[in-house]
């Protein structure tokens, strides 16, 4: 009996104990402050008088308010009935700053930072910034990153943070190796992937440097090339990657699973709507039975189905691919299935985000109106319609739903960018020399899409002054004016076969408009007033006044791929021009030009042929100053001299006599080279050709002798290399005349180089 009483007498001092070490708080006392009022801290610890706290209740206590990050240190205990707070505030972070950095800029970098000025420092806060700017220091190759941060205090509890960086070096892939590819060599898939190997002449770019981001993303380059060649059950099994011994170096193994090949099977569209005939959705189709298996030509199927089906007004459509695989025959059937909505039309169009640019001109731009049938095909040639015209940042076509309805709202959500443009720019071409030029140009003056530009240039044989001013929208209309007015003077007495000094004051006003979608016309009056002088010549400086009325057609419809600069179309201009009104020149000039491009092969291939004509016709017989004349060679006709060809003088076989008429052309192949795209350096190989025509027949002698005349053909043949470098194009190029006369001029080496900045 009495052990048992001794037992619960035991378990009640255990119970009674907490309880007695507690006490009920009167008061709460907060010492240590200094920024922070003593009210808000106590709001902080959460504890309310008449509030029981004991040993386990202070603990809390301290630890939230901890947790709120404001203190370095704090103490809570009960003297008595008060709870006693003791803190010393945390110090706060004036300036966060970052040093070292090279390879990665400061603002990505602060991206990643939680520590912010005007807040408390936080150690736990730092170390993880500290870890996440080594993560992207790391997934840019730099694995031997080190980054220090340091704590400078100042005056009245204030600290500045900041981060030290060490990058060190980067850490390059030397091997990129693949197990279990048998369809395709490792050569092969290292050209599908973007990652490359280390190699010296990979300078200017970051391919050759390892990035976590950038495997994963080539994993997926891998799928797609052999989805693209029939392997739909291609898998990525294991990505290793292994540094070398000394750390410098990076190797990276892709082990894949390439599956057997498909070809396509039977191909079907359920098509759910009456009024749009199925032989216009099969046109579509973009791929045939027994063709290899290529998810890209199903993608594409996909878009046209809905592009078709949405030129019958009805949006939003989802297209399904159903595939039924046959192992037996190797072959995938695909039945396209389209859902069926209700045909949708367009309510509100409502322009947002633009401050400056006018309604009206935004509205101009954009190809639908209130009313007509929704079309998603529609909206995206609006957008690129105000993306083409470098007013914006960004455009976003946003469409609601309107319920109950089958209308829909458009809100055309745009970011506007400044459109002023101060620029420069040097260069060198065999017409010009070396080139020098600066100006300033407004592409959206005053918010309505007009144009202004003023720009001067000096070269070794060409100055110019010039003041443009264009307005797009006429009278509310697409019906574009303007106007300009340029300066030139033209040092060619020691140019080539040109032989002729010209000094031209013109001032011209032009009127364009839209015809079709591809189709435009354009209206130009100009006066010139000239000053030239003609080494061919006796009469010395000579003024002249031509007062010219021209109207020029242009076509253009070109199919582009930007990554790659290369082209499917044709581009095409003529031209009519009248010179008289009662100046010094009467005559007529006809004028055209045709361009035709075809891409393959990847569109990194590209064929362009071009063929050009100009007439000259005199009008009543009257005399056309040489400078006037057309010429031929340099860039129009690629192994000879500028006006290296054509007529001459007996006695001044230096200088071309001019022509005429002249017809020239060009076909060009354009091709990749050995060296990787990322350098945009490309070959080509060309075949010109040119004929120009005889001068006016005043020319035919020259003190009782005969000149050479002629209006023979040339050709010539040659190679070349195109760079499009970081500071402009570059074009190198070597022809080799097949057909000449024995007064032709030769230049076998063409250069030409322009850029700006």
């Amino acid at each position: 009996m009495m052990k048992k009483r001794n037992l619960l007498l035991a378990a009640c001092s255990v119970i009674a104990l907490p309880c007695a070490n507690a006490a009920t708080v009167s008061r709460i006392d907060v010492a240590g402050n200094q920024r922070m009022d003593a009210e808000s801290i106590r709001i902080l610890s959460d504890v309310k008088i008449g509030e029981n706290v004991g040993t386990e209740r202070a603990n809390q206590i301290a630890k939230k308010l901890q947790e709120s990050g404001y203190f370095s240190k704090i103490s809570v205990r009960m003297s008595g009935n008060v709870l006693k707070i003791d803190i010393k505030e945390a110090p706060t972070i004036n300036m966060v700053t970052i040093e070292g950095n090279d390879e990665i800029s400061t603002d990505d970098l602060k991206k990643e930072l939680r520590t912010k000025e005007r807040t408390s420092y936080d150690e736990s806060v730092i170390g993880g910034d500290v870890q996440r700017m080594l993560t992207v220091y790391q997934r840019k190759g730099f694995f031997g990153t080190k980054i220090e941060p340091k704590k400078i205090e100042l005056e009245d509890n204030r600290v500045n943070v900041v981060y030290e960086i060490t990058e060190g070096h980067p850490t390059y892939i030397t091997d990129i190796d693949f197990v279990g590819n048998k369809k395709f060599s490792d050569k092969t898939l290292r050209g599908e992937i973007l990652s490359r190997e280390h190699a010296w002449w990979r300078f200017m770019t970051q391919f050759d440097v390892f990035d976590e981001d950038r495997i994963k993303y080539d994993e997926q380059m891998l799928r797609q090339f052999y989805m693209r060649n029939g392997y739909v059950d291609f898998q990525v099994t294991e990505t290793n990657g292994v540094f070398t011994p000394d750390r410098q170096y990076y190797s990276v193994t892709f082990t894949v699973d390439e599956g057997q090949k498909y070809k396509f099977g039977d191909l079907k569209i359920d098509n759910p709507f009456p009024d749009v005939p199925d032989e216009v959705l099969y046109d579509v189709i973009v791929m045939s039975k027994g063709d290899v298996y290529n998810i890209d030509e199903v993608d594409e199927t996909i878009s046209a189905l809905r592009g078709a089906v949405a030129d019958y007004g009805y949006a939003f459509i989802n297209v399904d691919p159903v595939p039924t695989k046959n192992n037996e025959t190797k072959t995938i059937d695909l039945e396209f299935k389209i859902q069926k909505t209700n045909r949708i039309y367009l309510n509100n169009i409502n322009i947002l985000g633009n401050v400056r640019t006018f309604d009206s001109v935004i509205e101009q731009l954009i190809p639908m109106r209130s009313g007509d049938p929704f079309s998603l095909q529609t909206i995206e040639e609006g957008r690129q319609n105000l993306m083409r015209t470098r007013y914006f940042k960004s455009v976003q076509m946003v469409p609601s739903r309107i319920a109950d309805e089958n209308m829909m709202n458009l809100d055309i959500k745009v970011e506007e960018q400044p459109t002023g443009e101060l620029s420069g720019g040097f260069g060198w071409s065999n017409i010009n020399g070396f080139m020098v030029d600066a100006g300033i140009t407004e592409n959206n003056f005053m918010g309505r899409g007009q144009v202004v530009q003023l720009r001067g240039s000096i070269a070794q044989y060409q100055k110019q002054a010039l003041f443009s001013f264009t307005e797009p929208y006429m009278f509310g209309r697409q019906l574009s004016g303007g106007f300009d007015v340029s300066y030139t003077m033209y040092d060619y007495s020691s140019l080539g076969g040109f032989g002729y000094d010209r000094d031209s004051l013109t001032i011209s006003g032009r009127m364009g408009w839209k015809l079709t979608d591809h189709w435009s016309q354009n209206v130009r009056l100009s006066a010139s007033f000239d000053q030239n002088y003609d080494l061919q010549s006796a009469t010395g400086w000579r003024d002249a006044n031509l007062y010219t009325l021209g109207t020029y057609l242009r076509y253009y419809n070109l199919d582009t791929n930007f990554e790659q600069n290369t082209h499917t179309g044709i581009v095409g201009n003529l031209g009519v021009a009248y010179t008289g009104f009662g100046g010094t020149e009467t005559y007529m000039r006809y004028s055209g030009d045709i361009i035709g491009m075809v891409k393959f092969w990847d569109d990194r291939w590209q064929l362009r042929s071009s063929l050009e004509f100009g007439i000259l016709q005199s009008i009543g017989g009257d005399y056309i100053s040489r400078v006037y004349r057309y010429f031929l060679g340099g860039e129009s006709l690629r192994g000879f001299d500028i006006a290296g060809v054509g007529s001459r003088n007996w006695y001044y076989t230096t200088y071309s006599l001019g022509g005429l008429w002249k017809v020239n052309g060009s076909t060009q192949l354009n091709f990749p080279i050995f060296i990787p795209d990322e350098y945009q350096i490309k070959g080509f190989v060309f075949a010109d050709y040119g004929i120009l025509g005889k001068p006016p027949k005043e020319e035919y002698y020259y003190a009782g002798k005969p000149n050479y005349i002629d209006d023979d053909i040339r050709t010539s043949v040659g190679v070349g290399i195109y760079w499009n470098t970081p500071m402009g194009p570059m074009n190198f190029s070597w022809g080799w005349p097949l057909k000449m006369t024995k007064y032709d001029r030769e230049q076998r080496f063409l250069l030409s180089f322009e850029t700006q900045f």
